[in-house]
C-alpha cells in the first residue's frame, strides 16, 4: 500500500499536466500548433515542388520566426477549395484560380512572379499557315482556328478579345488543348489558325521562343510555314495571393521574407523549380483588374474551365 500510494500520486501528477498542458502552448497563428499553411501551385512534377516548398519553409521560418507548411495539392481547384475551407495563408496560384478565389473568397495578390530577363507579365498571339492566305486579322474571317481551351489566358481568352474588339466573327473553333498542339494543328493544315502563348526573342542570342519553338525539332521550318499576325495586350503573370483576413502584421512579414527569399541565389534556383520563374516582385488587386474584366466580358466560368483543365 505505501508503494502504490506514491505511484498513484505520480500517475495523477502526470495526468494532470498532460491535461493542463495545452493551456499553456502557443496557439496562435504561425506557431507550431498552428503553423502557417503555403500552398504551391501543381504546375510541374510534385515531389521536385515538395522539395524545394521545404527549402522555402525553411527560410521563411528564419527570417521571420514563425512556423510555415507548405504542400502541393492535387489540382488547380483544390488550391481555391482551400482558401473557402480556411486550410490556405497564402498560395502560389495561376491567374486563372486566382480570379475565382478573389471573386469567391476575397483573396487577394501581393506578388506577383517575375518570368525570363525580369518579365513582368507576358502575351498571347494570333498565328496563321504563311501560305493560307491570311495577312492580317481582317482575313480571319469565317476561318476555322484552333485555341488551347477556355481557361487559357493567353490561349483563348486574351485573343478572343483582341478579335472581338476588331469585331472579326471567325468560322469553326477547336480546342487542341496544348500550345504546341495548336502549332501542330496550324503546321499540318487541321485548321487555318490558331491562338498561343507569345514570348520575345532571347535578347542576347536573338533566338525565337515563342510556342512555336515547341515544335521546332519537330518541324524545323515552322518559323517559315507559320506566322505571327499580331499579339495580345499584356497579361500580368501569376500572383502568390493571401486568404482576406490574414492578419496584415504576418502578411507584411511573409511578404518581405518572400522578396528576400528571391533574391539569394538558392531562393532563385527554387523558385525555378517550384513555379519556372525567377523571381518575384510587389503587386495588388488592381494589377489583374482588366483580365477579371475580360473573363466576365466573355462570361466564362472560371471553376468549370479550373475543374475541365484538373481533369486533362
Amino acid at each position: 500500500m505505501r508503494v502504490a500510494l506514491p505511484y498513484l500520486l505520480a500517475c495523477l501528477a502526470i495526468l494532470t499536466w498532460l491535461s493542463i498542458r495545452p493551456l499553456f502552448e502557443d496557439r496562435s497563428l504561425g506557431s507550431a500548433y498552428q503553423p502557417i499553411q503555403f500552398m504551391l501551385t501543381p504546375s510541374v512534377d510534385a515531389q521536385r515542388i515538395s522539395a524545394n516548398g521545404d527549402l522555402l519553409a525553411s527560410f521563411l521560418e528564419r527570417e521571420t520566426g514563425l512556423h510555415v507548411r507548405t504542400s502541393v495539392p492535387t489540382n488547380f481547384i483544390a488550391v481555391v477549395e482551400a482558401f473557402g475551407a480556411g486550410k490556405a495563408d497564402l498560395a502560389i496560384m495561376n491567374s486563372f484560380s486566382y480570379l475565382l478565389a478573389h471573386s469567391r473568397y476575397g483573396a487577394s495578390a501581393v506578388l506577383r512572379v517575375l518570368r525570363r530577363d525580369g518579365e513582368r507579365s507576358y502575351r498571347g498571339q494570333i498565328i496563321a499557315r504563311s501560305d493560307a492566305g491570311i495577312n492580317s486579322l481582317e482575313d480571319l474571317r469565317g476561318r476555322k482556328m484552333a485555341f488551347v481551351d477556355p481557361s487559357s489566358t493567353s490561349g483563348y481568352i486574351y485573343p478572343k478579345a483582341l478579335l472581338d474588339r476588331r469585331g472579326i466573327r471567325i468560322g469553326e473553333e477547336v480546342f487542341g488543348n496544348k500550345h504546341d498542339i495548336v502549332v501542330t494543328m496550324i503546321y499540318q493544315g487541321q485548321v487555318d489558325a490558331g491562338a498561343t502563348y507569345y514570348s520575345p526573342p532571347d535578347k542576347t542570342t536573338g533566338e525565337l521562343l515563342d510556342a512555336r519553338a515547341r515544335v521546332k525539332a519537330q518541324f524545323p521550318d515552322v518559323f517559315e510555314r507559320i506566322r505571327i499576325l499580331e499579339v495580345t495586350d499584356d497579361i500580368p503573370n501569376d500572383p502568390v495571393v493571401v486568404r482576406n483576413n490574414l492578419p496584415s502584421d504576418l502578411r507584411d512579414k511573409i511578404v518581405k521574407a518572400l522578396l528576400r527569399f528571391a533574391a539569394t541565389d538558392d531562393g532563385r534556383k527554387a523558385l525555378m523549380e517550384i513555379a519556372s520563374v525567377e523571381g518575384l516582385e510587389p503587386t495588388t488587386d488592381a494589377d489583374y483588374s482588366e483580365m477579371e474584366r475580360i473573363v466576365t466580358t466573355f462570361s466564362i466560368d472560371v471553376e468549370k474551365a479550373l475543374r475541365a483543365k484538373d481533369r486533362r
